[in-house]
């Protein structure tokens, strides 16, 4: 599939767009706010799966859509009219020594839900994968967004519990990590980006957005998106050496495993059944994988193919026996 005709040099803004830029500074504020949310529970001083559930669920998924769209409208805006091999090359060599270091210090620091596949290792891919699309048109890119969000409704099936498989995002256990961002559904938020752009060259818009931004309020998020990567990289160590000096201050007291594993497993159930099965289906599971041997496991968020499953079949059997008490129970 082959766009119209080429974009006019003339459509095309000389100067960076720097309302992309503050676009991408908003997300990376909000990203902090989470980041920090995600910290305090982390070091204890918020209720356990605060960010995991509910509301700061959304808002989680809501950041990393919007960086992802700015990714594929900026891959359009950059490489549209043909891909500029050496800038890009650059790019994406520094993209992938972030995921790699990334990877690398979470697996020290938390190696029980550390970041296999998460948002800087979705960028790479996805810039390579990006570039098979950029000569399709705004109609043929939205579609393709389209089916790649539905992707997992359809092809979710156990040949890719595989953890080699897991950055797909089609398996049918979820793995534990502090940032996981797979292939499907999220490319679909790329490939929205990539369609905005697209349509935003075909009717001539970009020089509207082209040139400075009026608003002297609006600089410093100019300059944090056009150093975005640093500020990602950054921030989160940052943050955290702030909050574990206050620890060391303000230390929090010790929690009964118990009440963090019915609080996380609630919140979870909460989204799907009621109070009174999630109370009676959670504290079946907690009995369960204590004495299955695996509740530190659980708790730690260990993976492997092993224990997912076992977990998995431990839910099952909660599920049947809560619904069968409580049946009874109404009668």
């Amino acid at each position: 599939m082959h766009s119209s005709s080429p974009t006019p040099a003339s459509q095309i803004p000389a100067r960076r767009i720097e309302a992309i830029d503050a676009a991408r500074g908003a997300a990376l504020l909000a990203m902090v706010s989470y980041h920090f949310t995600w910290d305090l529970e982390f070091f204890g001083y918020v209720t356990p799966g605060l960010t995991a559930f509910g509301g700061w669920k959304i808002y989680a998924r809501c950041i990393a859509s919007s960086f992802l769209f700015l990714v594929g409208f900026s891959l359009m805006l950059a490489h549209g009219n043909g891909i500029r091999w050496n800038g890009f090359g650059k790019r994406l060599a520094m993209i992938v020594a972030a995921a790699a270091a990334i990877t690398i210090a979470t697996w020290f620091a938390t190696p029980g839900s550390f970041i296999f596949f998460g948002i800087l290792h979705h960028i790479a891919l996805a810039s390579l994968l990006g570039l098979a699309f950029l000569r399709f048109p705004a109609w043929a890119l939205a579609v393709a967004a389209v089916l790649v969000a539905m992707a997992p409704q359809f092809l979710r099936m156990p040949i890719f519990d595989h953890p080699g498989l897991w950055w797909l995002g089609l398996s049918t256990i979820s793995p534990r990590s502090n940032d996981y961002v797979p292939l499907f559904p999220w490319f679909a938020a790329v490939l929205a980006g990539m369609a905005a752009a697209r349509f935003a060259r075909d009717f001539g818009l970009l020089a509207r957005l082209g040139g400075e931004l009026p608003q002297p309020a609006l600089r410093p998020l100019v300059k944090i998106g056009q150093h975005s990567l640093a500020f990602y990289l950054i921030h989160q160590p940052v943050l955290i050496a702030c909050l574990w000096l206050f620890a060391q201050v303000f230390p929090t007291p010790a929690q009964d495993p118990r009440t963090g594993f019915m609080h996380g497993c609630e919140t979870y159930c909460r989204g799907s059944r009621d109070q009174s099965f999630c109370t009676a289906y959670c504290g079946c599971m907690f009995d369960a994988v204590q004495k299955d041997g695996t509740v530190d496991k659980v708790m730690s968020g260990t993976q492997n193919e092993e224990l997912s499953h076992r977990v998995q079949e431990l839910a099952s059997i909660c599920t049947a026996e809560t619904d069968m008490k409580l049946m009874g129970e109404e009668e």
